[in-house]
């Protein structure tokens, strides 16, 4: 009887903690570690209470120890074991239940990393529902894992062992689940991956994580930027932040890769007004949509408009008097341009002018010219159009720290290289001629580029306008420049193709303005430190004359609507003596420069 008694009373009050702990409502097939714990300690409350009971049952009566304390004891490890491995045993019928029924696409992987993140990695992918992965083993670079188990599958060993493993195992992709390697080693081992044939996947940073947890559609294809051949350089975006908070801000060319993410990243700094400028109809409408999907509580003004127009250009600075312009609107595409230098010049000078002049006489704070590059000893006439524009800007804010000190808006130029994956670049070229079968044209085998992701390239033009006193040019610390066959190799590899069997390199030759290699820095030109950001310099450019400069501008604009390419382009000559030809009809202006002489 004294038993009967003690069983149903620590039944009930096991019943009524597992009411209030809510231990019951757990789905049994996504259990684990977690919901072990919480099993542990909803029988240690029952624990206690039952021994609380029955001392003061036994203190207080003449009933006895209702339930003795080594009865107790056993009672509670015997009902966690049973209940967790219950708990496990479901979890596992059911596993294998579901992955009997179904008859789902095999896929043989091998993960990278035996840590906490690989862990998870195998974790996820024993639960995915489309594919039934099997996990081939884990690889480390910590010597003292290997052979070793994790989750009942072995440690092969580090990348010296891959091609045995290949052999033995013969997976199809690996998954890099390290977070803890450094940029550098990460990079090597995803293309020493690719070499042998693997599909090379990754997995997101922790912060990333759905509800903390890892989940297969989180593991991405690594792209063309993991292989970028530098660490992504991170800014200080909390200033950023700041500064443009409750601000009315304006970017010119919205519709295009860098003005629509420098849009996306100012409308999370909660402007007062987002002004999104471009003269491209359907492109402006995505972007219209897109901010409003990704910040619907931002005021976002579209602006159909063009640059080169100076009555509208006013209009609209008189209507909202931004604080700051972000001006990326420009003509990019070198052949084209050297095709087309009277649309050259009209949309990156005289769109620059009519923009920087708007802001000087509607008090703007702060004006950020997006430059790039190709304006670095130009040799081609987008080139130095936009070193026109660059001359411009500095000798402006120059002429206005003289005049007007202290008061007057803030011209600021930041120059870079190529973006990954921006409208036009050579990603998105190769990416459809290997969709088509090839060939992959490469203008050279030595041509080299420097490169940066969009979200960087906008980072910088960002904390530019925050952090510039007005005057500079800055110039981004992008690395080491990258051969253009070695880009279109990455590529090819990072399609699952092989180069030679399914896609064929070629090359075609220099296009009209092209250069070899690119420059940041004109020959002369030396940089400094800026002392906000050890990955920016400043270029030390001695700024020209504002009214030689702005007459030779305007002699252009004269010659666009009265006379024949080649006259503008010795004119645009004249004022940029760095402009030297390449590969163009233009080359006989330089010639003609030299027999002069």
């Amino acid at each position: 009887m004294q038993f009967l008694r003690g069983a149903l009373f620590y039944c009930f009050v096991g019943v009524m903690v597992m009411y209030f702990t809510k231990i019951y409502n757990v789905i049994v097939r996504f259990s684990g570690i977690r919901d072990g714990i919480r099993l542990f300690q909803t029988l240690a409350i029952q624990f206690f209470l039952v021994a609380v009971a029955t001392l003061l049952i036994n203190a207080y009566t003449d009933m006895g120890f209702l339930v003795p304390l080594s009865v107790l004891i056993i009672a509670t490890m015997i009902s966690f074991i049973t209940l967790f491995a219950y708990k496990l045993a479901v979890k596992d019928f059911l596993y294998r239940l579901k992955n009997s029924q179904h008859d789902k696409p095999i896929r043989r992987v091998l993960v990278f990393g035996a840590g906490d993140a690989g862990v998870l990695t195998h974790e996820a992918i024993k639960k995915d529902h489309q594919y039934k992965y099997i996990n081939c083993g884990f690889l480390d670079d910590d010597p003292r894992k290997k052979g070793k188990y994790v989750q009942g599958i072995k440690i092969l060993g580090g990348m010296e062992v891959l091609d045995e493993v290949m052999q033995k195992h013969q997976p199809d992709e690996m998954i890099v689940a390290a977070l803890e390697i450094g940029y550098d080693r990460k990079k090597e081992i995803m293309e020493e991956a690719l070499d042998k044939g693997l599909k090379v996947y990754t997995i997101p940073p922790v912060n990333q994580w759905i509800s903390g947890e890892l989940e297969t559609n989180s593991i991405r294809k690594i792209n063309i930027e993991d292989l970028l051949g530098r660490k992504s350089i991170k800014l200080k975006n909390e200033l950023v932040i700041e500064e443009l908070r409750g601000k009315v801000v304006l970017v010119s060319g919205a519709a295009g890769s860098i003005g629509k993410e420098l849009a996306k990243q100012i409308s999370r700094a909660e402007p007062h007004k987002l002004l999104v400028l471009d003269m491209a109809e359907s492109a402006l409408y995505d972007v219209e949509h897109l901010l409003k999907r990704c910040a619907p509580e931002v005021d976002v003004e579209v602006l159909l408009a063009d640059v080169r127009r100076r009555p509208m250009v006013d209009e609209i600075f008189d209507q909202f008097r931004p604080d700051y312009v972000f001006h990326a609107a420009a003509y990019k595409h070198v052949p084209m341009m050297e095709k087309y230098p009277k649309e050259a010049f009209m949309a990156n000078v005289w769109g620059t002018k009519n923009m920087a002049d708007a802001a000087l006489k509607y008090r703007t704070k702060k004006f950020v010219m997006v430059s790039t590059d190709k304006a670095v000893n130009p040799t081609n006439v987008m080139g130095a159009s936009k070193r026109m524009a660059e001359m411009y800007i500095q000798s402006l804010n120059q002429r206005l720290a003289q005049t007007q000190p202290g008061n007057h808006p803030l011209y600021i130029t930041t120059r870079f290289g190529n973006v990954l994956g921006s409208n036009g670049s050579v990603i998105p070229l190769f990416t459809q001629q290997i969709e088509e079968g090839g060939p992959v044209t490469v203008t050279d085998a030595e041509m080299t580029r420097y490169f940066m992701t969009i979200p960087e390239a906008c980072e910088l033009v960002l904390e530019a306008g925050v952090m510039g006193d007005g005057g500079e040019i800055y110039v981004f610390d992008m690395g080491k420049p990258v051969k253009i066959i070695d880009l279109a190799k990455k590529l090819i590899h990072l399609s699952g193709k092989k180069l030679g069997v399914d896609i064929d390199i070629k090359i075609v030759g220099l296009r009209d303005g092209e250069k070899m290699y690119e420059e940041l820095l004109n020959n002369g030109e030396s940089t400094h430190q800026f002392k906000k950001h050890e990955k920016i310099f400043i270029a030390n450019v001695i700024p020209g004359n504002l009214d030689e400069i702005d007459a030779c501008i305007k002699r252009c604009k004269d010659l666009t609507e009265a006379n024949t390419d080649w006259n503008l382009v010795l004119e645009m000559k004249k004022m940029v003596p760095e402009y030297i030809s390449a590969s163009s009809r233009f080359e006989a202006l330089d010639k003609k420069f030299v027999d002069e002489k």
